[in-house]
Order: C-alpha cells, then sequence, then structure tokens
C-alpha cells in the first residue's frame, strides 16, 4: 500500500513539473511572438519603419529645413551692448541735494524730461548774480544815456562820456555771462535754488545711481543717470586674423542667442578695429543691429556668423542631425509618419551647433533632430 501511494505522488510531481514547463515554453513562445510583432518592418536597407504609437517615436523629433546664406568663416563669440551714438551718461553739472527723484529704471523718458530735483546753494548765488548783474546793466545804462546827452550838448568832457560807456558795456557783458551760466544749466532763473536734472535724448532709464537725499558733486565719476535708446544695439565681436579676409563694412552679420534659439537675428558690420590685440590676436568688429521688439538685452551673448556676400546658399541644418560615418555623412530624413530614410548629405560648412548641407537635401524635407542615433541603431539591426 505504501508503494502504491508513494507512486501516485511520484507521477503527480512529474505531471506538475511537464505541465510548469509547457506553460513556461507557451509563454516564451507568445513574448517572441509580440516582439517580433513590435520589431519595425524595413522594406529595403537605411530606412526605419515604426507602426503608429509605438513608444520610439516618442524620442524622435523632425523638422523642416531650409535655404539660408551661409557664413563667410566660421561662427564667433559677440556680445551686445549699448549704442552709444544714442545713449547718454548723465551728471550734475552743480552740486546740492536730492530733493525729489522724477524718473526711475525702465521708465520711458522724452528729450528735455525732468530726471530729478536738486536743490542747490550754488544755483541760488548764480540765480542772484543774475539779478544783479540785470540790476547794474540797467543803471549803468541810464548813467551812460545821460552822459551821452550832456556829452552831445558839450556839459561834460568827452573822457567821461567814454567811462560811462564802457562801464555800462562791461555790464551788459557781466549781464551776459551770468545769463548763459542759467541758460547752460536749463535753469528757470528763479532765485529759488531748484535745479531740474533732464535728459538729453529720449530713450528708456537703464540706469539710476542716486536716492533722494543724497548729496551731489559736479565731479562724481560715477553718472546719476543712464538713458539710451534700446531699440538699437551694438555688437561687439572679437575676430582671428585668418578671418578679418572675410569681414568688411556694410556685410550682413547673422546672430543666434540662447535666450531665442530657433530665431535668427541679423545685423550690419559698421566699424573695424584698426589695429589687432597684441594678446588674443583678434581684431574688434562693430556690428550694429535693429531692436524694434525688444528681445535682444545688453550685455547678451550671442553666436556671430559674417555671411558671405552674393547668392551663396545652403541649407541649414542641427548638428544633432548629423550622422558620421568614416568619411561619411548621413541624415534621417521623415519621408511620411513613423517612416524614415537614412541619406548621405555632403557638407559645405560645419559648425559648433550648425552645419550647411551643399548636396543631398531639398528645402522642406523633414530632417530628423532627435533620435537620429536611435534610428541609426534600429537601421544597423535590421542589416544584420
Amino acid at each position: 500500500m505504501k508503494t502504491i501511494t508513494k507512486v501516485v505522488v511520484l507521477l503527480t510531481i512529474v505531471g506538475a513539473a511537464i505541465a510548469t514547463v509547457v506553460i513556461v515554453e507557451n509563454r516564451s513562445a507568445k513574448h517572441e511572438a509580440e516582439l517580433d510583432q513590435k520589431k519595425p518592418q524595413t522594406h529595403e536597407p537605411g530606412v526605419v519603419h515604426f507602426e503608429r504609437g509605438e513608444p520610439q517615436l516618442s524620442a524622435i523629433r523632425s523638422e523642416p529645413v531650409a535655404t539660408e546664406a551661409m557664413p563667410a568663416a566660421d561662427p564667433v563669440n559677440g556680445r551686445l551692448v549699448y549704442d552709444e551714438n544714442v545713449t547718454s551718461r548723465i551728471s550734475s553739472p552743480i552740486a546740492g541735494r536730492v530733493i525729489a527723484l522724477r524718473a526711475g529704471v525702465g521708465d520711458q523718458v522724452s528729450r528735455g524730461a525732468a530726471l530729478l530735483e536738486i536743490d542747490s546753494p550754488d544755483l541760488a548765488a548764480a540765480e542772484a548774480e543774475l539779478s544783479k548783474a540785470t540790476s547794474e546793466e540797467a543803471r549803468k545804462r541810464l548813467v551812460y544815456e545821460r552822459s551821452k546827452n550832456l556829452y552831445d550838448n558839450e556839459v561834460i568832457a568827452r573822457k567821461e562820456f567814454e567811462s560811462a560807456e564802457a562801464d555800462y558795456r562791461l555790464a551788459q557783458a557781466d549781464t551776459r555771462r551770468t545769463s548763459q551760466r542759467l541758460r547752460n544749466l536749463q535753469s528757470s532763473g528763479h532765485e529759488n535754488g531748484k535745479f531740474l536734472l533732464r535728459s538729453p535724448l529720449a530713450g528708456v532709464v537703464v540706469e539710476r545711481n542716486v536716492n533722494p537725499g543724497q548729496e551731489i558733486r559736479s565731479d562724481n565719476q560715477t553718472p546719476l543717470f543712464l538713458v539710451t535708446n534700446t531699440t538699437q544695439l551694438w555688437v561687439l565681436v572679437d575676430v582671428p586674423e585668418k578671418s578679418l579676409s572675410h569681414v568688411h563694412v556694410g556685410q550682413k552679420v547673422s546672430l543666434e542667442t540662447d535666450a531665442w534659439p530657433d530665431q535668427m537675428f541679423t545685423a550690419t558690420v559698421e566699424r573695424i578695429g584698426v589695429a589687432v590685440d597684441a594678446v588674443t590676436r583678434r581684431v574688434q568688429v562693430r556690428c550694429s543691429i535693429k531692436n524694434a521688439d525688444l528681445k535682444l538685452k545688453p550685455e547678451m551673448f550671442a553666436r556671430v556668423s559674417f555671411l558671405a556676400t552674393g547668392e551663396v546658399k545652403g541649407i541649414r541644418v542641427h548638428n544633432t542631425s548629423l550622422i558620421t560615418e568614416g568619411i561619411y555623412v548621413y541624415v534621417f530624413v521623415e519621408t511620411e509618419p513613423g517612416s524614415f530614410h537614412k541619406r548621405q548629405v555632403k557638407l559645405a560648412l560645419r559648425g559648433n551647433d550648425h552645419s550647411f548641407v551643399e548636396s543631398g537635401l531639398t528645402e522642406g524635407d523633414r530632417v530628423v533632430v532627435e533620435g537620429a542615433l536611435l534610428l541609426n541603431s534600429e537601421a544597423a539591426a535590421d542589416a544584420q
């Protein structure tokens, strides 16, 4: 009886083991079938196709390419600064104490707009001096007219008349001197010592280095206000000696910034330095750029490309799109949703972030900019 029980138990264990093996094999076969079904289907070498909804598509992004003017040399770094032709660093011409601020950073001001009000004893003294000079001139004019009348009637000697005339001319000169001083200060001349510091040009206040109640002097080295027109900027570029032959005044320049990576800005070469820096072996080139939308800010860095003259153009692509295999360069082009073709291209110029294609692409082709390495791995796996 015990022998029969052992045999039954043994048969049960063997049957369970066989059933487990069969189930595992069935599941493995099903999993392999699913993997085969998900595997990209290719119809020819260099072509990768994914069905709609497959997870690999989330890591792939393509963009249409366009033809643009090609740079004449490798891109260089540049810096945006204020256009000094429309920038004013404003200081006070007289000493005094600030009693009111009329403008702050970011305010738009017109030409002649008041920036701050100063209580100045020096200005009060100048205004009083003008009043005194005006009164003295009036008195000397009466003396001169009386002397002239007496001299015409031969009552006084010519010497006395000439002395009165000289005194009157001196009084006139003194009045002009004090009046011109106040006119230069744009003072109202009300003998109250209140001075309004005004902006000499229209623009925006970008710096203010003064506070209410502060004592200021006319010889301060730091300007009280900086007013500029931010719709016009300069781009300063240090150009290597080897690239200087590709740069000339009036040449168009393209700019790329980190703040606006998908937008190209255009500037114009305005001035080329007259000497090479002895340390860096570079020449500073100044470009001017219009900034009507105020996207560009002073002290931004930019990648500057000096465009070739004439109609030298190429198709601009991201460097992330390029796949180098030996001496050949390839990109993946999305011919239809989910279908990507590996295409050989010829580069005309390679930059730090972008390159220009001479042949192999046409304007409007959708080139893969993210996931090119993934597609190249899929294409290589299919070729094996």
